[in-house]
């Protein structure tokens, strides 16, 4: 499982131009789900990035967390974050899990983050999505399991 974070000051997605979850400060999640990924790795990941601290504090400093600054969520399914570019031009996507199975681990991963008592939107799984945001710092990482 590769979870993209961005840290934002806000973000919409849209599908067929209507915005259907838009989030003010808070994460960005794009989530990209492996063929061997299992419930205890989403609960794992979901734990590190709602308490990862990557928010500032009145120092400046990074020790705040997601939680600490009660903000919101965007989680949008992206299997291309499970692209294997080693080798060739074209990127494989043999780690990415197949789409019923990349569907109900999303979704329990929703369910886990919405667990929190934070506001999580999402997009559509397997939509043609276009994600709008504002990085603040900007801050972007990558968590893996």
């Amino acid at each position: 499982m590769r979870v993209l974070l961005q840290r934002v000051s806000k973000a919409s997605v849209k599908v067929d131009g209507k915005v259907i979850g838009e989030i003010g400060n808070g994460l960005l999640m794009l989530i990209g789900i492996a063929r061997d990924d299992e419930e205890a790795i989403l609960k794992w990941v979901a734990e590190k990035c709602v308490n990862l601290r990557i928010f500032e504090d009145d120092q400046g400093k990074m020790n705040r967390s997601l939680l600490d600054e009660d903000g919101e969520i965007l989680a949008i399914s992206q299997f291309t974050l499970m692209a294997d570019t080693r080798r060739g031009r074209r990127p494989g996507f043999s780690d990415a899990a197949p789409p019923e199975k990349g569907r109900v681990l999303y979704e329990d991963f929703v369910k886990i983050l919405k667990n929190t008592n934070l506001k999580v939107a999402t997009g559509v799984f397997g939509a043609e999505m276009d994600v709008s945001l504002v990085n603040r710092g900007p801050v972007t990482i990558m968590v893996e399991k």
